[in-house]
């Protein structure tokens, strides 16, 4: 394929590459050029239905809401603005069927580990349940698209799709690489590797995770920008900060080791997070908006890709990203030394130890980058994005299916009111906060064009040379080290 040659040209160039100076490199943030989507007054409205909902006996689906919407051209408002760069890596998802298309027996394929079949046929959704996720994964995931039907309705094509919900990516690239052997199977997830070809999409937090607590995306963000002004980066703790649960990876194990203790300091202050405990005690230790008390904060992936990511760079701290060996949707927009700093997997202490001292040494420049993370994440990775970011992954994906998608005999409708009406506790609460309450009062943003070979050769050329260099720094510092007496 294309991107693996691109990717294998640019691995073996970068083994190859000039030695940098110790110069700090900032490179342009894209997200300053990207101009804010026009806004104007909502005139309709159209609230959740639960009461005509209940007294149908059959649960059925309210015709209040309209499938067809027309957004009025205001010759006032600018046109709709381009969508982040990140974007673009929505047609490299799709490359591998770019040529072929998606048949039906393709997509039958993806079956075999898929939580439920999402169908699409004017507007309307159905789905069909394989498996229950895990806790509520599959629910919010649903609930997620059917806030983007009400953000546009009419406007998402018609089709058909399968959803795994769980971590890891499952469609090898190996198993698909002869000239003419068979497709692959489409099969949608939160996260990918380089090594596979599952389809990445917004993981289902941004609505919301009722088993611990975390708020939707557009009222967590908020919270996140209030407590960032709480606590100003120059007057937070200078040291890497980690709190989650060790028990999912050895990884992540192992970082407990860099803790502070009597022999050694690394800088840095990591706790195991004991859900079952907060649960108990109401989750007050665990509020996201109150840990932005640091000027460092670690991310470190999980059994997989881990949620947490976008939490940790929206807090105005300098992200130490342990080397990540999956991506999401928005995170191959990420820069090292620009939008984070990268940290080794297999020397993580000593890593993160010249990380802080290189900070702490170089305050604005470290501060640059926390603030340069946070900027992406409040302005980039905002809900009308994420929404924008489905709706155009959908658009784009709807496209390549050969066959007309069709309803199962055994999908059964779905609407806001089918899933929130019913719902209880946490998961209603989300519910009521991320709902879409009215159509969309702009476009969706202009998608940005697929990469050229040479662009996305320079993209991934690029990421090499800044983690090179931090590597190097660092063996040049601990070299120094340890030829002191």
């Amino acid at each position: 394929m294309l991107l693996l040659l691109i990717q294998w040209t640019a691995w073996n160039l970068s083994g190859n590459m000039i030695k940098g100076s110790a110069k700090f490199h900032s490179y342009p943030d894209s997200t300053s050029e990207i101009p804010q989507r026009p806004h104007r007054q909502r005139q309709v409205d159209f609230p959740l239905d639960c009461t005509s909902f209940n007294n149908v006996t059959s649960g059925a689906c309210p015709a209040t809401y309209p499938t067809i919407w027309t957004v009025e051209e205001d010759p006032n408002l600018p046109p709709s603005s381009t969508c982040p760069e990140y974007f673009r890596w929505i047609h490299e998802d799709l490359r591998p069927w770019a040529q072929t298309g998606i048949t039906r027996a393709s997509l039958e394929a993806a079956k075999q580990t898929a939580n439920f079949r999402l169908v699409i046929v004017n507007g309307t959704a159905y789905v069909e349940t394989y498996e229950k996720s895990f806790q509520t994964r599959d629910t919010f995931t649903l609930w997620g698209i059917l806030q983007l039907l009400r953000r546009y309705p009419g406007k998402v094509p018609d089709l058909e799709l399968m959803f795994d919900c769980v971590d890891w990516p499952v469609i090898l690239t190996a198993n698909f690489s002869e000239p003419n052997g068979p497709s692959p199977p489409p099969l949608f997830r939160y996260c990918g590797n380089d090594a596979t070809l599952d389809v990445v999409f917004p993981d289902w937090s941004f609505w919301g995770w009722s088993e611990i607590n975390i708020k939707p995306w557009e009222v967590l963000l908020k919270d996140l920008k209030e407590g960032n002004k709480r606590t100003p980066w120059k007057n937070r703790e200078a040291y890497a900060y980690w709190k989650g649960n060790p028990e999912v990876a050895e990884t992540r194990k192992d970082l407990l080791k860099c803790n502070v203790s009597d022999q050694q300091d690394w800088n840095a202050r990591v706790f195991a997070q004991d859900w079952m405990k907060e649960s108990q005690q109401g989750y007050k230790e665990s509020d996201l908006a109150n840990q932005c008390l640091h000027r460092y904060k670690i991310y470190i992936e999980g059994s997989a890709w881990s949620v947490s990511e976008k939490y940790i760079l929206a807090c105005d701290s300098v992200a130490l990203i342990v080397k990540p060996h999956y991506y999401d949707f928005f995170t191959r927009g990420l820069m090292p030394l620009h939008h984070y700093w990268p940290v080794k997997d297999d020397d993580k202490c000593k890593s993160i130890k010249f990380a802080v001292d290189w900070g702490n040494s170089h305050k604005l420049k470290a501060k640059a980058i926390g603030k340069a993370a946070s900027s992406f994440i409040h302005e980039e990775l905002k809900m009308d994005y994420v929404y924008d970011y489905m709706f155009h992954l959908l658009s784009e994906y709807s496209k390549l299916l050969t066959f007309k998608p069709t309803i199962p005999s055994n999908a059964i409708e779905l609407c806001s009111e089918t899933m929130a009406c019913p719902a209880e506790g946490l998961t209603k609460k989300f519910m009521m906060e991320s709902l879409v309450k009215s159509p969309a009062d702009s476009k969706p943003c202009a998608m940005p064009p697929p990469y050229d070979p040479a662009s996305l050769h320079l993209v991934l050329r690029r990421k090499e040379n800044s983690i090179k260099q931090v590597e190097e720094w660092e063996n040049t510092f601990w070299d120094a080290q340890s030829r002191q007496p």
